[in-house]
């Protein structure tokens, strides 16, 4: 997979709050990942804190592209659905995201949400990648 991160002069600094603006990839197969939350391998939700669910929705992309052979480093997309009580910490993804994606992260939006599937789940992350052939 060939990837170029563009994050050009002419719009604000998104890497410092962990995303780019646009990823150019080329490459021959497309994964889509479903919404991961905070919540374990027995869908128990890891805590009641935004940074907890935060960490464990990313971990939950990364295992869900490992079994398909990929790595975080061929993510091309996150949407980020965070939760209107949550709005107020959003800092703490962006840390997770500069912790994850060192260098060149994929490019992501951000969506303010009344609420998700249970009402103790702050955060989901939908994620896409280009896997190697």
């Amino acid at each position: 997979m060939s990837r170029i991160v563009v994050n050009p002069d002419t719009v604000f600094d998104s890497v410092q709050y962990g995303f780019s603006q646009a990823v150019i990839v080329t490459g021959q197969r497309r994964m889509l990942l479903s919404g991961q939350v905070g919540v374990d391998a027995s869908a128990r939700t890891v805590g009641p804190g935004l940074q907890e669910q935060t960490e464990a929705a990313l971990d939950n992309v990364e295992r869900v592209l490992a079994a398909a052979g990929g790595t975080l480093a061929q993510v091309i997309m996150l949407r980020i659905y965070i939760c209107e009580t949550a709005r107020e910490d959003q800092e703490v993804i962006a840390q997770a995201l500069r912790d994850r994606f060192k260098k060149d992260p994929p490019p992501s939006s951000w969506i303010i949400v009344s609420g998700l599937s249970l009402p103790e789940w702050l955060i989901e992350i939908e994620a896409e990648a280009m896997l190697d052939c």
